[in-house]
Formats: C-alpha cells, structure tokens, sequence
C-alpha cells in the first residue's frame, strides 16, 4: 500500500508524519473523503471546491488543487482496487504544542482504502449533543472529529450506523458523517446549511438530481416523516429503516427507492457532476 505525502508516493510502513503536526496536537486540519470506482474518484472536483472552501474558512493557506489531483491519481493508479475511500488530509503542518500555528507550511496526505457497498437501509439513532450552527468550524469539514466519534460509537451500541444531531434551537442538523433527509407526504426535505450542516457533496447531488427542499425542521419529524434516508460520499442515497425505537417498515419507501435509482443513473453516466 502507498501514500502519497508532501510531494510524492511513500510506502505505507515507512510514512511519517511530525508528532508536533498541528493536525495531531489540537486538530488544526481538513480532510475530504472521496468514493472511488474502479480507480476513478467520484465528484473529486466538487471535493476540491470544497477542500478550498475548508481550507479558508480555518485560516489555512489554500491547496494546490493541481498537486491535489496529481496525489489521488498517483494513489489510485498505486493502489488498484473495485471501490475505495479516498482520503484527502490537509493540515497546518509543523507547529507549535499550543493553539498558536507554526511557519513550516501544510502537510498534505493522501491514503486510500478498500471499503465495500453499503447496505440499502440501516438504523439510526438521535443524541442530545448538539451542533452549533454560529461556531467557528460550522459547515467546514474538519479534523476536530472526537465529537462525531462519542456520537458514532453510542450509534454502534446500540446497533445502528449512524447518529443524528440537531443544532442548538432544537432543529434537525446533521449525522456524525452524513445528511438527513426525510418525505412528507411525498415531499423530500432536508435541513439548510444555515442549519449548521455540512454541505455535503452528495447531498448538493441529491437535492439537484430529485428535487429536494431546503426546510428547517424540528427534531420530532423524524417521529412522523413517512420516509427518511441519509447521504455521504460511501452511502450514495441509503435507507432508514430504524430511528431511535420507531420502525420504518418497508424501507426504501417509494420516494427513497426513487430518490436511489435516480441517484445510481445519474452517477454511473457522470462520475464528476
């Protein structure tokens, strides 16, 4: 297995990273994670976009996306395989033990993995954390990850995939790596980014490809929506067939298998809409 790190291809054993890297001591970095078929990425360049977008929003100098793409192309070709994760890391580099950045410039990492289809419903469950829509890292997609990781695992206990946040005036958000979206009465909804949401480079998809509205939504809906389904970069359009205690028989609903389908063409003629 090869990476690719600060400028070229290294051997996955032989690859280091500072201990002093700022993404390491206090989490100062960005990542995106890009679904790759067959050794070509999906949406990379939407990916990219929003590396940029991250990138400014933390106050770290902005990727070359020209090295980027010359990264995952070399990773890919590297590492051949039906369908990969393609994790994109970039970090303040070098710095100091506290808050403060050093001078030594980003680190940029590029690693992929094998991951296999998802199935086509899970179960979820809601936490009583809460997203903070007006905090500093809102809608970037960060490092500062343990909060989705304390969620992800209480998921797992409890026998689900994911869990799902609502923001801090009680309002729908987000999962600890996906969008929600839910039918009402054969409408499709999902939360805005004014809701603190990432701006999911699938859900932007399935919001363009079916037609989807932006709507606040109070947390409960997902205690009466006839339908609910996630997405993210490995789910495509998934399922729920569980949230909390509440079944959803019959999952995918007609809405979601559609919302599937339309989502399985439109990626398989187009793989960077």
């Amino acid at each position: 297995m090869k990476i690719w790190l600060d400028g070229g291809l290294q051997d996955i054993e032989s690859a280091r990273v500072s201990v002093f890297d700022h993404g390491l001591t206090v989490g100062d970095g960005i990542f995106e994670t890009v679904k790759a078929v067959d050794g070509r990425p999906f949406a990379l360049t939407r990916h990219l976009d929003r590396l940029t977008r991250s990138a400014r929003g933390l106050g770290l100098p902005a990727p070359d996306p020209d090295e980027v793409r010359r990264a995952c192309a070399a990773v890919l070709e590297a590492n051949p395989m039906p369908l990969g994760r393609l994790r994109i890391t970039y970090t303040g580099g070098h710095g100091p033990l506290g808050s403060d950045r050093g001078d030594h410039g980003p680190t940029l990492v590029v690693a992929l993995g094998e991951t296999t289809r998802r199935p086509d419903s899970t179960a979820v469950i809601t936490v009583p954390w809460t997203r903070n829509e007006r905090g500093a890292l809102a809608g970037l997609k960060t490092t500062s990850y343990a909060e989705n990781v304390v969620a992800l695992a209480r998921a797992r206990e409890q026998g689900a995939s994911e869990a799902l946040f609502g923001n801090t005036v009680g309002q729908l958000c987000e999962g600890t790596g996906s969008n929600v979206f839910v039918v009402l009465d054969g409408e499709i909804h999902t939360p805005p980014l004014a809701s603190g949401c990432l701006a999911g480079v699938t859900r932007a998809l399935a919001v363009e490809w079916t037609g989807a509205r932006e709507t606040d939504l109070p947390m409960d809906v997902l205690q009466r929506a006839d339908e609910v389904f996630l997405t993210s970069t490995l789910r495509d359009v998934q399922a729920v067939h569980r949230v909390d205690d509440r079944e959803l028989p019959g999952a995918p609903g007609p809405v979601t298998a559609k919302a599937m389908r339309i989502f399985d063409e439109r990626s398989g003629t187009d793989l960077d809409p």
